[in-house]
C-alpha cells in the first residue's frame, strides 16, 4: 500500500480500539527492537512482532537532518505475514504507520487518563507527528480548538490551515511555554534535540510527550518532569521506555517504577493530578495497525 491507502486503512479511533485490544491479547509477542547506527548519524530500526494470526517486521530508517535534503526523516515499510502459513499479506507504508499508530496510542492514553478532553489542544512541533496528533485528537476526542507552536512559523501556519480545513478553530502561538497555562491538552512532537518546554503544564493537563524516543533526546526540562512525578501521574507506553525515555531519564526519574499503558488498560486507575504520558514507540503498535488492515483487507 502507498501512503494514502495505508492512511485510509487506519482511521484513528478504530486504531486506538485495536491497540487497546492488542494490550489485552496474551498471544502477542514483541522481542526487543534492533537499533543500528548508520554512518551518517541516522539509525536503522528492525522491529518484529507477532500474535496468533499476524506477524510483522517493521524496517525503517530515522535520519534527523533529512529535512535539509528535502527528504522525510522516517522512511521504510511494515511487512505483514500470515502467522500460520508464512505468506506475505501486505506491505504498508512505514512512515504512515508510524505517524498514525503513535497518534492513536496518545489518543488511547488520553481516553483513559486525560482529566479534561475539551481543549484547547496545544501542539508543539508542526511536523508529521504534530499533524497526526491533531487529526487523532479531533477524530477521537472531538477537540474543537487547537493552538500550534513550531520553531518554523511557516510550518505552524500550514498546520493551522490544516486544522481549520478540518473545521477546528486554530491559531499559531509563538510562545509555547506561555500557552501551557491555557491548554489542558498538550502534545510535544519536536525533533527533541534540545529542551523546548520549561514551564509546568496546568494542574488539569494531559501531556503526550512523543518527540524524545531515545535516552539522548529531550523536549521537556528535567525540573518539569520531576515536578510532574511529584505532583501528578506519569505513565509510559511500554517497558521499553525504561531505557529509552530521554526526558524522564535525564531528569533522574526511575522509569521502571512507572505504570505502562497496558497497566492502565488492565486496571483502570484514578488519576492523581496532571498526567504526563511518555511515548517511545513499540513494534506492538505496528502489529495493531497490521491487525486492523488484515481484518478489513480481502485475501
Amino acid at each position: 500500500m502507498n501512503a494514502s491507502a495505508t492512511g485510509e486503512a487506519l482511521p484513528y479511533p478504530a486504531l486506538a480500539d485495536e491497540i487497546e485490544a492488542l494490550l489485552r491479547d496474551a498471544s502477542v509477542v514483541v522481542p526487543p527492537r534492533i537499533v543500528q547506527a548508520l554512518p551518517g548519524g541516522g539509525s536503522l530500526f528492525v522491529m518484529p512482532a507477532t500474535d496468533a494470526r499476524v506477524a510483522i517486521t517493521k524496517l525503517i530508517t530515522f535520519v534527523p537532518d533529512n529535512g535539509t535534503r528535502g527528504l522525510p526523516s522516517i522512511q521504510g515499510d511494515v511487512v505483514v505475514f500470515d502467522a500460520v502459513t508464512g505468506e506475505r499479506t501486505a506491505l504498508l507504508h512505514g512512515p504512515t504507520v508510524t505517524a498514525r499508530r503513535t497518534a492513536a496510542v496518545s489518543l488511547l492514553a488520553a481516553r483513559l487518563l486525560a482529566p479534561r478532553r475539551d481543549g484547547p489542544l496545544l501542539i508543539v512541533g508542526a511536523g508529521v507527528q504534530g499533524r497526526a496528533h491533531l487529526e487523532a485528537f479531533a477524530a477521537g476526542l472531538g477537540v474543537q480548538e487547537c493552538w500550534v507552536h513550531s520553531r518554523s512559523p511557516a510550518s505552524a501556519n500550514t498546520l493551522v490551515a490544516h486544522a481549520q480545513a478540518l473545521g477546528l478553530s486554530a491559531r499559531r502561538v509563538d510562545d509555547a511555554n506561555a500557552a501551557l497555562a491555557d491548554c489542558p491538552l498538550v502534545v510535544s512532537a519536536t525533533p527533541a534535540q534540545q529542551v523546548v518546554l520549561r514551564h509546568a503544564p496546568r494542574d488539569d493537563a494531559f501531556v503526550a510527550a512523543v518527540g524524545a524516543f531515545t535516552p539522548h533526546m529531550v523536549e521537556w526540562a528535567p525540573g518539569v518532569c520531576r515536578e510532574r512525578a511529584a505532583r501528578g501521574t506519569l505513565v509510559v507506553d511500554t517497558r521499553d521506555a525504561d531505557h529509552e525515555a530521554g526526558d524522564l531519564l535525564q531528569a533522574g526519574i526511575d522509569v521502571s517504577a512507572l505504570p505502562t499503558l497496558a497497566d492502565c488498560v488492565a486496571s483502570p486507575r484514578a488519576v492523581r493530578g496532571p498526567v504526563f504520558f511518555k511515548s517511545c514507540g513499540w513494534a506492538g503498535w505496528d502489529l495493531a495497525a497490521a491487525r486492523l488492515v488484515s481484518r478489513h483487507t480481502p485475501r
